[in-house]
């Protein structure tokens, strides 16, 4: 079994839980997949199509509201957020342009957010490098003028749930023997959590501390979204309420490994934002230069405002 720390950037950065996956594709005969070329990789099928688009639709979501809040901006600055999002091949290509500059093992936020004041200050820096997309391949030692300006790193997660309806969503937590009888809910509890990967936590920290910018963890769900800040979740880890979880994750390439990751309950962490226009899910296609069809389902639309909560917490940080 080929362990996915192994894998490309790429896969790693499209890798998806077995728990993040929970949609059937029924209607369509079997696909024979190894005569599915579109680049040097093969892609896994409709659940990665419908995991991409669904990265980009709910980064796109928190970019737009965070802009509209006339206070605050944010730009991409990690690779995923940095990426091409209108065309799949030019995603990985990209990705493998990373590779090949040797950036697979840094951990960047995927967005940065600034005062509103530094706005057009911000976007010429960007502009004298390059644009956006050059960002990830720059040392950050040279991108000082652009952090110095930023109050916050956010990484970005998301989850196929409307959060409302989850099961567990509105239960109280209650002592629990598992947690030496701190409070917490069932194993099993389905409702709405911030994600973070073991593996992540040690490259987040050594970032936030060599640039002294705090990261926040935001999560989408399809209704609403949620924000924990690192710390936060680092000292609910070290007072034991908050316990690993072993889960599946599965690359595009095929290979699988078994991870761990802390789900932190929607009761520690704060409202980001809510939904005031919802996405739409609709048909899509790619092709393959034999003329083969792979269907898939597209998130198009939708908007998040920001909730005070959210604001007041940027004002803090701008202070």
């Amino acid at each position: 079994m080929k362990n996915l720390n192994d894998s490309f950037l790429f896969d790693k950065n499209i890798s998806s839980t077995t728990e993040m996956v929970e949609i059937i594709f029924k209607g369509f005969d079997e696909i024979p997949w190894s005569e599915f070329i579109l680049n040097p990789r093969r892609l896994r099928g409709s659940d990665f199509l419908m995991r991409w688009s669904q990265g980009v639709w709910s980064e796109h979501r928190l970019i737009d509201a965070i802009n509209s809040s006339n206070e605050f901006f944010t730009i991409p600055y990690g690779p995923s957020g940095t990426a091409p999002h209108e065309s799949i091949k030019e995603f990985e290509l990209y990705f493998e342009r990373l590779d090949s500059a040797g950036l697979g093992n840094i951990k960047r936020p995927d967005l940065l957010v600034f005062p509103i004041k530094y706005k057009d200050y911000i976007k010429d820096e960007v502009k004298k490098i390059g644009g956006i997309s050059e960002l990830p391949f720059i040392k950050e030692e040279f991108l000082k003028s652009i952090l110095n300006k930023a109050i916050l790193g956010v990484e970005c997660e998301n989850s196929l749930w409307k959060a409302v309806k989850m099961p567990d969503f509105n239960c109280e937590l209650k002592p629990q023997k598992r947690l030496l009888g701190k409070p917490g809910l069932k194993k099993n509890a389905v409702l709405p959590t911030v994600i973070i990967k073991e593996e992540d936590r040690e490259p987040l920290a050594k970032w936030q501390s060599q640039n002294t910018i705090p990261i926040h963890i935001w999560h989408v769900f399809y209704d609403r979204a949620y924000g924990l800040s690192f710390n936060n979740a680092e000292n609910l880890i070290i007072e034991g309420l908050i316990s690993p979880t072993i889960q599946i994750f599965q690359a595009p390439g095929g290979a699988t490994t078994k991870k761990i990751i802390y789900k932190f309950y929607y009761h520690y962490a704060y409202s980001l934002g809510l939904s005031v226009q919802e996405p739409k899910l609709i048909s899509a296609c790619i092709e393959d230069k034999n003329g083969h069809i792979l269907p898939y389902v597209k998130f198009e639309g939708g908007s998040i405002k920001i909730t005070e909560e959210c604001l007041n917490i940027l004002r803090d940080l701008t202070k």
